[in-house]
C-alpha cells in the first residue's frame, strides 16, 4: 500500500491546516539533523507537509520525481542509477508503443503523424509516408524500432549506458536507412547503439562508441575493468556511408565509404573506400586491405570479404 502525506506526518485525513502543522513541528523537532535526526526522515516529513499545504494527498512516484527535476549532481551513483533505469525503462515502453503503431499502419497501408515520449523523456515524432518511408525526427535514447521499410531521421541516436537491458537498437527488414544532411545538421549515432539494415544502404554521420574504466567494485585501489558500449551497423547486403569513425565501432557492409577511421574500430566488407586523410589499399596478391597512412597506435582491423 502507498504511504500518503497524512501517514508520513502521523495524522488523518481531514485534519486541519492548524494540526498539519502542529505534526510537521512535532516531527522537524523528532527528527532534524541539528537534533541528531536522520536528515532523510527530515526531507521526507518536510516534502508531506509541503505537499499537503497545496492539497497533494500522496508524495511523488520516481518517474514523477524525473519529471520534476533533470539534475541529479547532488544525488548518489545508487540513486542516479535507479531514476535512469526507470527513465530508460520509460522510453523502451514507448518505442514499443510506436513500433506496433507504425506495423499497424504499414499493414493498412496508411498515413499519419505521431509523437511519443513526453518533453522530459525526450519527444519523438513518427509519420508514416504514403511512400511507406518512416520519417523518425528527434532523438532516439533508449528502446527497440523494427520497420519493414526504409527510414529517414532528422535527429541522433545514443544508447544509456547505465544498462544493457534498454540498449537503442534499430532494425531495417527492407529499404534504406538515411539521416538527412548527417554532415550539415552533426547528427550522429553513438554508445553502443545498433542499427541493422537487411537489404538497404546506410547514409549516416559520425559514429562512436564508448570505452572508459569501471573502479573496482571493492574499492581496491588501482584496481579497475574497461567496460565499452561498441556501436554497430550492420549492411551485409549495401553499403555504409559516414563520416568520423572513432573509439569502439564496428561496421559491417558489402561496401563502406568513411573519412577517418580511429581507435578500436572495427571494418569488415567486400570493397573499403576513405574520401579523407586516410586511404584504403588492396593487395592484387593476397586480396587483404591494409591502411596506407596509420597515425599513432590506432587499433583498427580491417576484414576482407
Amino acid at each position: 500500500m502507498v504511504e500518503s502525506n497524512y501517514d508520513i506526518l502521523g495524522i488523518v485525513e481531514g485534519t486541519t491546516e492548524k494540526e498539519i502543522r502542529d505534526a510537521f513541528r512535532r516531527l522537524a523537532l523528532q527528527f532534524h539533523s541539528d537534533r541528531g535526526g536522520e536528515n532523510e526522515q527530515f526531507i521526507k516529513i518536510k516534502q508531506a507537509y509541503d505537499d499537503l499545504k497545496i492539497g497533494k494527498k500522496y508524495p511523488d512516484t520516481d518517474l514523477e520525481k524525473i519529471k520534476n527535476s533533470r539534475v541529479y549532481s547532488d544525488e548518489s551513483e545508487e540513486d542516479v542509477r535507479r531514476k535512469n533505469q526507470i527513465l530508460g525503462q520509460e522510453l523502451s515502453k514507448e518505442m514499443k508503443n510506436a513500433e506496433k503503431w507504425v506495423t499497424a499502419l504499414n499493414q493498412s497501408n496508411s498515413t499519419a503523424t505521431r509523437l511519443f515520449g513526453s518533453k522530459t523523456l525526450g519527444e519523438i515524432e513518427l509519420e508514416r509516408k504514403a511512400t511507406g518511408t518512416l520519417s523518425i525526427k528527434g532523438n532516439f535514447m533508449a528502446g527497440s524500432l523494427t520497420y519493414d521499410g526504409p527510414i529517414i531521421m532528422q535527429g541522433s541516436i545514443t544508447s544509456p549506458s547505465w544498462t544493457q537491458e534498454f540498449k537503442s537498437n534499430i532494425h531495417l527488414t527492407k529499404g534504406d536507412f538515411k539521416f538527412i544532411n548527417p554532415l550539415e545538421n552533426k547528427y550522429k549515432i553513438e554508445n553502443g547503439a545498433k542499427i541493422i539494415v537487411d537489404n538497404g544502404n546506410v547514409v549516416v554521420g559520425n559514429i562512436y562508441g564508448r570505452k572508459y574504466r569501471v573502479e573496482d567494485k571493492e574499492g581496491r585501489v588501482g584496481i579497475f575493468q574497461i567496460q565499452e558500449h561498441r556501436t554497430s551497423i550492420s549492411a551485409p547486403n549495401g553499403k555504409i556511408i559516414a563520416e568520423d569513425i572513432a573509439n569502439t565501432v564496428s561496421l559491417d557492409a558489402d561496401s563502406i565509404m568513411v573519412l577517418n577511421v580511429e581507435q578500436d574500430s572495427i571494418l569488415s566488407a567486400r570493397e573499403i573506400l576513405f574520401y579523407g586523410g586516410k586511404h584504403i589499399l588492396k593487395s592484387a596478391k593476397t586480396g587483404v586491405y591494409f591502411l596506407k597512412k596509420i597515425q599513432n597506435d590506432l587499433k583498427i582491423r580491417i576484414i576482407a570479404k
